[in-house]
């Protein structure tokens, strides 16, 4: 018997990087999962590869930046495999890497809908399921590059601090129908570690000397794993907690301040 033996699970943004990786490892644990993807290509290889892993999965085509969409993958879950117990909310959309004085309201609008107001409508639809079932387990993310401030970043790391508010008022307020609620801060090579990679060559050493563990995170080996241990009943009694799963690299930051700034500052 896997730790998710029985349990049925939406991951958001499950087509690529650790979302990816984290399908992969719930099916492993048992769970039948709704690959929650955009990607109409992507989404049903991961689903695909579940079922090959012997688990049950289906895609469900997800953007999480309109409400009814993702209210849908929420729905398809209860209706394919007959309830919900885990709601991994993982998918974001990227945006320009800009200053933060050249940020639109348009940029912002954008990646609040794909982070705080996806997360927000995901868990709200997933309720009256988790309170069918007694109960339930949410993962959020959140992100170092809030904590850091990270240059470029500024709507992100909005999006991401807000999400942190929000799962800890649920994790306070839904105690009460035994769902808990938490965070993962992950830094592991996912799809944005590969695109620096191939922007920047040697990125991908640079960051393992980053970290105290001096090496890269891995989607299916190391975050999880983690994810697992937070949907299943190992953590009956963790709630409201933020977990590091960057390899150390928030006991020593990281300075983001871009080496072309003059130039992107006299971009206006």
């Amino acid at each position: 018997m896997g730790l998710l033996e029985g349990k049925v699970a939406v991951i958001t943004g499950a087509g690529a990087g650790i979302g990816r990786g984290m399908a992969r490892g719930f099916v492993r644990q048992g769970a039948a999962v709704v690959v929650a993807e955009l990607d109409a290509k992507a989404g049903p290889a991961v689903a695909a590869e579940c079922r090959e892993l012997g688990g049950r999965a289906m895609f469900v085509r997800t953007d999480v930046g309109d409400k009814a969409s993702v209210e849908a993958a929420i729905a398809a879950a209860a209706v394919e495999f007959g309830g919900l117990d885990i709601l991994v909310n993982n998918a974001f959309a990227p945006s320009p890497e800009v200053l933060l004085e050249q940020k639109t309201d348009k940029i912002l609008s954008r990646t609040l809908d794909t982070t705080l107001w996806a997360t927000w409508w995901a868990m709200r639809a997933a309720l009256p399921h988790f309170k069918a079932r007694g109960g339930g387990s949410i993962i959020n993310f959140y992100s170092i590059d809030a904590e850091t401030g990270a240059w470029l970043h500024a709507d992100y790391n909005i999006g991401k601090s807000a999400i942190r508010g929000l799962t800890r008022s649920a994790a306070a307020e839904w105690g009460r129908h035994n769902i808990r609620v938490n965070l993962i801060a992950p830094a592991a090579a996912g799809k944005t570690f590969e695109r620096l990679c191939r922007k920047h060559p040697g990125f991908a050493e640079h960051s393992a000397r980053a970290k105290p563990l001096g090496r890269v995170g891995y989607p299916e080996e190391d975050v999880a794993p983690v994810a697992v241990f937070l949907a299943s009943s190992m953590s009956s009694f963790v709630t409201g907690e933020t977990i590091n799963v960057d390899g150390g690299l928030h006991l020593w930051g990281y300075n983001s301040r871009p080496a072309d700034l003059a130039e992107r500052e006299a971009q206006g």
